[in-house]
């Protein structure tokens, strides 16, 4: 899809489920699956941030309160439901992007790893022109405390392979906090299903020859019982994801 194939969607005022009726200047693609302990959190300190904002949550086909908990809050939001239940975040993402405005997109996690206030410091090179891609680094200070052993060494492996594929150094491929103009993204024609939307989208924007400029970020991990839904099997996914779009087309 080019973007001359993707015109600006502009929703009539009293369309259903729409948060704004204009093109604001960011979009957040919130992905949830059963995250009903903490998406109320994340929503009311987006909807509280200083922006020009919508949000649109993504429902991979939760089965517990994510949904009952998302259309309390109405028309402040846009909720989406995934046509293939419980298709991976990568797929939500995509699914948000299709009816995206904001001249910026900022991906946010339902949980509360990430600190929704630190958004804005991460949109505003790009509002003011100076970037299109900025990276949320959680490695800027050392590796986090919290974060099991095996995903700090998967970590540091990505960003080795990132260096030995396309020649960047940068200090977190796998951040959550990705964020990047839109009409890049969709000049990317992502195709990714899961997590390896972190390293596909890394990958694309190395190749189209955009500098990836990092910002420090506070994390705060969480554990396999807490919720995270991450696992082992997905690391192999994520190199094979930066070595086969080091030379495929897209």
């Amino acid at each position: 899809m080019s973007e001359q194939d993707h015109p600006e969607r502009q929703p009539a005022p009293d369309e259903p489920g729409t948060a704004v009726a204009h093109a604001p200047d960011v979009t957040v693609l919130v992905p949830a699956l059963d995250e009903q302990d903490t998406i109320g959190e994340v929503v009311e300190r987006l909807l509280a941030l200083p922006l020009d904002l919508e949000v649109i949550v993504v429902d991979d086909g939760s089965t517990d309160r994510t949904a009952e908990i998302l259309a309390a809050f109405g028309n402040r939001i846009t909720v989406l439901n995934s046509p293939s239940p419980r298709s991976g975040k990568g797929s939500a993402i995509r699914q948000g992007l299709e009816v995206a405005l904001g001249e910026v997109v900022v991906i946010q996690d339902a949980d509360l790893e990430y600190k929704p206030e630190e958004i804005p410091s991460l949109v505003a090179p790009i509002l003011a022109g100076k970037a299109n891609v900025v990276y949320g680094t959680r490695f800027a200070h050392g590796l986090p405390r919290g974060m099991a052993l095996p995903n700090k060494l998967v970590n540091k492996l990505l960003v080795w392979a990132v260096a030995l594929l396309y020649f960047r150094r940068i200090t977190d491929e796998a951040t959550c906090y990705k964020a990047i103009r839109r009409t890049l993204l969709l000049r990317m024609h992502l195709v990714c299903r899961r997590f390896e939307f972190c390293p596909e989208v890394t990958a694309k924007a190395c190749r189209l020859g955009e500098r990836i400029v990092e910002m420090p970020i506070h994390y705060e991990p969480r554990t396999k019982a807490a919720g995270k839904k991450i696992r082992w099997t997905d690391a192999p996914v994520a190199f094979w994801t930066l070595l086969r779009h080091r030379f495929g087309r897209f």
